[in-house]
């Protein structure tokens, strides 16, 4: 297991791993479960699911997607159904010509910290076996509405593939239940992470007695945002069966949709808000005169 990430060649891979690969030299990764004969299953945008092997970041999918729709090797590389973003690709048009990688389960925490990115292992350990991941991921692929909706930050292709692996999720109430957290996935947390870590190490930086002082300081606040993020650690994730999966998804999207109604009604009218600005403007002339 490297420092960065783990490279296998397709050889090492059986049926039920979580693999990856990089993208846009090292930017991001891309996640999946591979579920044998040269498949995998991952996640994605609804809208862009349609073509085979298509990425799930933002800019850069749409700057990747100018390939040819068909694939010459598999028929059925590129099937998804209407509503939902698990995708079935090839494992060519998975990778993209880029390097494979298998993510690791069961990490010591001291494995965990050394790694200089996230989104390459967890300290969770997989549930159920390779039959578990493989038959979550073929679940989700069949079924209308899939993962639910992806969000870069609260539900990426890292976090189908960690839920497929671990059968995890955050529990309805807990962190991330109302829409406004991190989900599980390790990349969301050193996104988040690395411009966190900066401004909250600023007061110990004041304490460092030069550069690379002020660069552990940093660093280590940076390791520890990783892993009490971790969906092996944090404390607010649950068992959800896979057959149970819509109900839950659809609960939280329900609480989060009551979160914002509530959030909308505390706010005052605009027409209040414009009046109430205008008020001091008034008395200021009144004095004047």
């Amino acid at each position: 297991m490297g420092l960065l990430s783990h490279r296998v060649e397709r050889s090492e891979i059986k049926a039920g791993d979580h693999i990856y690969t990089w993208r846009a030299g090292y930017t991001y990764s891309h996640h999946g479960i591979y579920v044998g004969g040269s498949k995998v299953v991952h996640f994605t945008r609804k809208k862009e699911a349609g073509a085979a092997g298509l990425d799930s970041a933002i800019a850069v999918s749409s700057l990747l997607s100018q390939g040819t729709d068909e694939c010459p090797t598999f028929p059925d590389c590129g099937f998804q159904l209407p509503d939902s973003g698990v995708v079935l690709t090839c494992l060519d048009c998975f990778l993209r010509g880029g390097a494979l990688h298998r993510f690791e389960y069961g990490a010591p925490p001291a494995v965990f910290l050394a790694k200089l990115r996230g989104g390459t292992c967890t300290t969770a350990p997989a549930d159920g076996g390779a039959d578990a991941a493989v038959r979550r991921a073929m679940h989700l692929l069949t079924q209308n509405g899939g993962f639910g909706d992806y969000d870069v930050f609260e539900n990426n292709c890292e976090d189908f593939a960690l839920y497929c692996k671990t059968g995890l999720l955050p529990a309805a109430g807990g962190d991330g239940a109302d829409g406004e957290g991190i989900g599980r996935s390790g990349q969301a947390a050193s996104a988040v992470g690395v411009p966190l870590a900066a401004l909250l190490s600023t007061p110990f930086k004041l304490l460092a007695a030069g550069p690379l002082s002020m660069a552990a300081v940093t660093a280590g606040v940076y390791c520890a945002g990783r892993y009490i993020t971790d969906i092996g650690v944090r404390k607010d994730v649950v068992k959800v069966e896979v057959e149970d999966l819509a109900a839950h998804l659809g609960w939280r999207r329900a609480k989060a949709e009551e979160a914002a109604a509530a959030k909308k009604q505390q706010q005052p009218p605009p027409e209040k808000m414009a009046t109430s600005r205008l008020l001091p403007l008034k008395r200021k002339r009144e004095i004047c005169v």
